[in-house]
Formats: C-alpha cells, sequence, structure tokens
C-alpha cells in the first residue's frame, strides 16, 4: 500500500473529512487551516504523520489564493508588504535552528496571549489601528515576530492578520496578502522537511492525498467569501483570530 501502513481507514477517512473541514475555512476567511489541521490530527495521527498530512494541502490551497487575482496582483501584494515577507522568511529560518533548545511553551503562550487580547478588544469596538507613519516599522517588528515564532512553533500567520486588521486592508487584499506570505512559508517549510526526510515515501503520499478535499473545501468556502460584506469579513476574521489565539495558549499550557 501506498499509504503509511499504520494509518487506518478510519483514520484516513477522518483526515479526508478534517481537510475538507479545514478547506472550507481557508476559502471564507484565508486562514487557520494548519491550526485546525495539526489540532484535530493530534486526536488520532502521530505528530509526524499530523504534520507531513498538512504540508501539501497548505501549500497547493495557498497556491491558489495568492493567484486568485492573477499573477501580476500577487507580485504586487509581495512588492507592497516585502518587509514583513523578508523579516518573517529571514526569522522563520534562523529561528527554526533553535527550535529545540527554546521552550516551546513560551513562545506559544507570549503569542498566543496577546493575540486574544487583541482580537477581543477588536471584537468588542476598540479602535488599536496603528498610526500611519508607524506602518513601516510595524511591518519590519510584526514580521520579526512572525518569523521568531513560527521558527519554534510552526506557527507565523497571527501577526500578519494583526497587521493588517489595524491598518484597515480590506477583504480582497486581506486574503491575498495572507495567501501570498503563507505561500512563501508553505515553500519553506516543504524545503525543510524535504531535508529531513518527513516529505518522502508513505507520509508524502498521504499528504498528496488530502490535497483534493482540502481544494473542494476551499472551493465552498470562496463562494461563502464572496457574499460577505467587508464588515462580515472583518469580523469572521477577528472571531477566528481569537480561537486561534486561545489555541495556542491550550497548547502552551498542555505542553
Amino acid at each position: 500500500m501506498l499509504l503509511p501502513d499504520d494509518i487506518s481507514l478510519t483514520a484516513l477517512c477522518a483526515a479526508l473529512a478534517v481537510a475538507g473541514f479545514a478547506g472550507f475555512v481557508k476559502g471564507a476567511v484565508g486562514f487557520a487551516m494548519p491550526m485546525i489541521m495539526i489540532s484535530a490530527f493530534s486526536a488520532f495521527l502521530t505528530p509526524q504523520q499530523a504534520l507531513a498530512g498538512l504540508i501539501l494541502p497548505t501549500l497547493i490551497t495557498n497556491l491558489s489564493q495568492a493567484l486568485r487575482q492573477g499573477v501580476p496582483a500577487a507580485i504586487s501584494t509581495a512588492r507592497r508588504y516585502h518587509r514583513f515577507l523578508i523579516a518573517t522568511l529571514v526569522l522563520l529560518v534562523v529561528s527554526a535552528q533553535f527550535a529545540m533548545s527554546i521552550p516551546q511553551a513560551v513562545f506559544l503562550l507570549l503569542l498566543g496571549a496577546p493575540i486574544t487580547i487583541f482580537a477581543t478588544l477588536q471584537l468588542m469596538g476598540r479602535n488599536l489601528a496603528l498610526r500611519l507613519e508607524d506602518r513601516t516599522r510595524a511591518e519590519w517588528g510584526l514580521g520579526v515576530i512572525g518569523g521568531l515564532y513560527g521558527g519554534v512553533s510552526g506557527v507565523w500567520g497571527p501577526p500578519l492578520l494583526v497587521y493588517l486588521l489595524s491598518v484597515g486592508a480590506d477583504k480582497e487584499e486581506t486574503v491575498r496578502t495572507q495567501g501570498v506570505v503563507f505561500l512563501l512559508g508553505a515553500v519553506v517549510l516543504l524545503g525543510a522537511h524535504l531535508q529531513t526526510g518527513l516529505m518522502s515515501g508513505p507520509l508524502a503520499v498521504f499528504s498528496a492525498v488530502l490535497v483534493l478535499p482540502a481544494m473542494m473545501g476551499q472551493s465552498l468556502g470562496l463562494r461563502l467569501q464572496d457574499k460577505m460584506d467587508q464588515r462580515r469579513f472583518r469580523r469572521w476574521t477577528q472571531g477566528l483570530l481569537v480561537l486561534t489565539g486561545v489555541n495556542l495558549v491550550r497548547q502552551a499550557l498542555m505542553t
């Protein structure tokens, strides 16, 4: 059998369902796919299977998301947010070298708590927008934070969402920017695990099998996203950001 021998038919069906649901959420709001997949997979897969399973679906759905308005729009977005991209990717590679020596629980808690507070205050109607003259500094700073946490915990998206919410990016720009940043991060993650050997043999096949349900779910989610106005989209994003932060805190306390 091409798939790992220790993944039962029941576990495979559950993984397919999780991938489809995670794809739907990603299609609707543009993020949260790895969080959903790794959280659900951990209940019935080994850590190695869970991580491998999300890599290719995440890569392909981010590619679709980044290029939905075409290659020129994606390139324009990469240029506009180049500071965040550079800081995130460089620090992600650097901090990954220390992943085994830094307590992951501390990093998860320090990331999850402020994200939860920020998004909750946004939901309550508090104006936390960054001043326009601070945008360059904020972009570098939040990119550094995203990269530092990403290399250790595998989570680098929340700082980008905080930045986009703060500067009032519209729905289309928010989703495309997430796609571009997450795509480049997913490429780095895939490259790293091609080196480690995780993405080879049966685990690579398992990851590839999950791409189709993830893409189908994303397609359905995109229909919902297209129907949402800017206000509803922002509220959904804030709500999921709260859940993301709470989940990071939960992981920290259980580590």
